[in-house]
């Protein structure tokens, strides 16, 4: 484990340079790792895992959209691919990659089967964070243990295949075997991980529900539709209203803030664009501090894990929610993004 400093700040960080993946596939080698839900995590993780020589199987609920996605995929029923018991019973490592709402009911039907020794895996820490509202407490005798890959299972997916890495968070619950450190960080290394950086469970939740609601989609998608409107308001075209609140951002000035951070991506603007942006900057930031300390506050009190158990129950959550992204693809904002990225040049 190496200690890099943060402006300042250190943190425990694990590479691939002082970990590799040899040494994770020594570490489990004898482990059969049981991926239980094939959703939005579980298909990147195990084929990432599978494709480094691990010893894999999936649990999934049958019949099921997500069980012909696994059979798709190349597992096998009855050699890969088993109902949600059979899985558990097999494995020594449980990945429990289900969405939140599934791991609360499956959880009665999961603990028996934890026997001791056994290793459970999540990728969210809102199961153990919120115990007391999801029920879901691991017997003493087990491994419990994070890896959170800092992006979708697609993007985990996508990256591997390019020969990169999604950069993960990791924790550790409760080591009952003495195995708990080397096992999560075999397990990041396997699934693809760019780096490895310590968090808690409790940390990775907060900070997850937070940056879920926060810049990474609710507050973006919220500034979005406010520039967008004011542009369309005082006249702008949607097209022009688009590239100049989405499409640049997306396509020219993210890429170059991810290369070599904001400052650059500044140098590399116009000197008015420049000015501008340190000018303005201070603004924004003020205005919606007040709106993220609000947020964290509900995150950390549990009034967004409430709600999420709550709406995420109801029998008719799956219609409600296809209605509202419906309204969302459908609004002129992104009907307009459909027909600007359909005039993108072709990549030759």
């Amino acid at each position: 484990m190496a200690k890099l400093n943060f402006g300042g700040v250190e943190e425990n960080v694990v590479t691939r340079e002082e970990f590799p993946l040899a040494k994770a596939q020594q570490v489990l080698r004898d482990e059969v790792i049981a991926i239980i839900g094939y959703g939005v995590q579980g298909p990147g993780q195990a084929l990432n895992l599978r494709d480094n020589g691990f010893k894999v199987i999936i649990g999934q609920r049958r019949p099921s959209a997500t069980w012909d996605k696994a059979v798709a995929d190349g597992w096998i029923p009855g050699e890969t691919l088993f109902d949600i018991e059979e899985a558990v019973s097999k494995a020594t490592i449980v990945q429990y990659l289900l969405s939140d709402a599934a791991q609360i009911a499956q959880w009665a039907t999961i603990k028996p089967l934890l026997t001791a020794g056994k290793a459970l895996y999540f990728s969210h820490g809102f199961g153990i964070t919120y115990s007391d509202r999801t029920g879901i407490v691991p017997p003493a005798d087990i491994d419990v243990i994070l890896v959170a890959p800092k992006g979708s299972g697609t993007s985990l997916r996508r990256l591997f295949l390019e020969g990169r890495g999604l950069n993960s968070s990791y924790a550790i619950y409760q080591d009952a075997t003495g195995r708990a450190y080397d096992r999560v960080i075999a397990l990041g290394i396997g699934i693809g991980s760019g780096y490895l950086f310590e968090t808690t469970f409790k940390n990775e939740v907060y900070s997850d529900l937070t940056g879920e609601r926060g810049s990474l989609m609710g507050a973006i998608q919220g500034l979005f539709e406010a520039q967008y409107s004011v542009l369309r308001q005082r006249g702008h075209s949607p097209s022009e209203a688009f590239n100049e609140t989405v499409e640049e951002l997306t396509q020219s000035l993210m890429p170059l803030v991810a290369e070599n951070g904001m400052d650059w991506m500044y140098a590399n603007c116009s000197t008015t664009a420049q000015r501008g942006a340190l000018d303005w900057k201070n603004r924004f930031r003020d205005a919606v501090l007040p709106v993220f300390n609000e947020l964290y506050d509900s995150v950390a009190a549990g009034h967004e894990a409430q709600r999420s158990i709550d709406s995420n129950s109801q029998a008719d959550y799956r219609q409600g929610l296809e209605e509202e992204l419906r309204q969302l693809r459908e609004s002129e904002l992104w009907q307009a993004g459909k027909t600007v990225r359909s005039l993108r040049p072709e990549k030759g």
